[in-house]
């Protein structure tokens, strides 16, 4: 075989808790004896409010079979990458266990919104039961915040808006008065940018995606001006792609394959994210195959805006951004649209729903072919014999 497999989770394998049905089978025909995986099967989902570890024993019990923590790719995981964020301190705004992420992410210095509301309770005043009575007095020992990492949707959207924010507006030191919004503002790096996802409910869920919506839109409305990223990572961004063809690649060394992966199928649920993600990349690679030249990884928003085609190499995790690697012998990324998640076929087509309005990050270039699979399929069983079939290949 020559072929890996990026499999999204959610609408692919589970809808929230719950396990779909055809997540099982389809890994019955992938796995051998013992549950060892025959092809190199790659985890890529924009969840981000766990461990890596806690994500695949997770993935372990409901798909009977031994995922590896390096096989499981999180919105934010390609922030290992950038190190020079690493010895900076960092607020992070989510759920779960932040300060363990961005410490397993190699962040030494993260600070967390709660430990910014213990440090300046005056700041937290959207909840009159929580208002506090004590006197504004700055706090001088507080580190000045040097960037900002949005993980994930919080739970309390509107203290987690307000405080970064106060940190946006105050170049990341709460302990001093600026009468002048600093522009261009401190670094921010986000994870995440689904704007809806599939859980157990009939209709989609708000995303990470809606809360980056609402932060740019206040920022917006109170400077004047547009909020700029450092970086976007996790899908539809390349980079995402670009690390898990490394993992692909990695895990297929790990089987003893002599046959390098030539084609990368991207299984999901959401044309928005998936299905765009999977396509931008297909695009990025045959700029890659053309130009079959060394360069350096590039990780800045402008490399993410739609069909840009100036990264032409496979990003090394273990080196860093920006390092230069080998090249990579993938050619194509090809886009399988799964019925079981966000997408239903009674969307009329794959655009469905979103006809009324691009439902990708603004800093995201719309094309409507990007959002078009090169596959269809009814669930995740019927992509993986679909990938069987194209690649003439069986298990047996």
């Amino acid at each position: 075989p020559s072929f890996g497999l990026l499999l999204d989770i959610d609408g692919v394998l589970v809808r929230g808790r719950t396990p779909i049905p055809a997540a099982r089978e389809a890994f019955r025909k992938l796995a051998g004896p013992g549950g060892r995986l025959r092809v190199p099967v790659v985890f890529v989902t924009n969840a981000g409010n766990c461990l890596q570890k806690a994500k695949a024993e997770q993935l372990s019990r409901i798909l009977g079979i031994s995922v590896s923590p390096k096989q499981v790719l999180l919105s934010h995981t390609p922030l290992q990458m950038f190190q020079q964020f690493h010895d900076k301190h960092v607020l992070v705004s989510g759920q779960g266990p932040v300060l363990e992420i961005a410490k397993n992410l190699g962040f030494r210095k993260g600070v967390s919104i709660d430990a910014l509301r213990e440090a300046f309770p005056w700041l937290d005043r959207s909840d009159r039961n929580r208002r506090t009575t004590i006197a504004s007095t700055p706090n001088p020992d507080f580190p000045r915040v040097e960037a900002v990492i949005l993980f994930g949707e919080p739970i309390k959207w509107e203290i987690n808006l307000q405080l970064i924010m106060d940190i946006l507006l105050t170049n990341g030191s709460l302990s001093t008065v600026s009468h002048t919004a600093p522009y261009p503002h401190i670094p921010v790096l986000a994870c995440n940018m689904d704007l809806l996802w599939a859980a157990e409910a009939l209709t989609p869920r708000f995303g990470h995606g809606i809360f980056m919506l609402c932060l740019e839109s206040l920022y917006k409305k109170v400077t004047g001006k547009k909020l700029k990223y450092e970086a976007l990572v996790g899908k539809p961004s390349h980079i995402t792609y670009q690390y898990a063809e490394s993992v692909a690649r990695k895990l297929s060394e790990e089987m003893g394959w002599t046959n390098p992966i030539t084609t990368l199928y991207a299984i999901g649920d959401n044309p928005m994210t998936d299905i765009y993600g999977a396509n931008l990349y297909n695009r990025l690679l045959k700029e890659r195959t053309r130009k079959g030249s060394k360069a350096r990884v590039q990780p800045k928003v402008a490399a993410v805006r739609g069909a840009s085609t100036d990264v032409t190499q496979v990003c090394d995790p273990e080196n860093g951004a920006g390092s230069e690697t080998v090249q990579g012998s993938v050619t194509s990324c090809k886009s399988v649209l799964v019925c079981t998640g966000v997408y239903t076929p009674s969307q009329n087509g794959a655009a469905g729903r979103m006809e009324a309005g691009f439902h990708g990050h603004r800093d995201f270039t719309f094309d409507p072919e990007l959002i078009e699979p090169a596959h269809v399929v009814e669930d995740i069983s019927a992509a993986v014999d679909l990938v069987f079939e194209l690649e003439k290949y069986s298990p047996l």
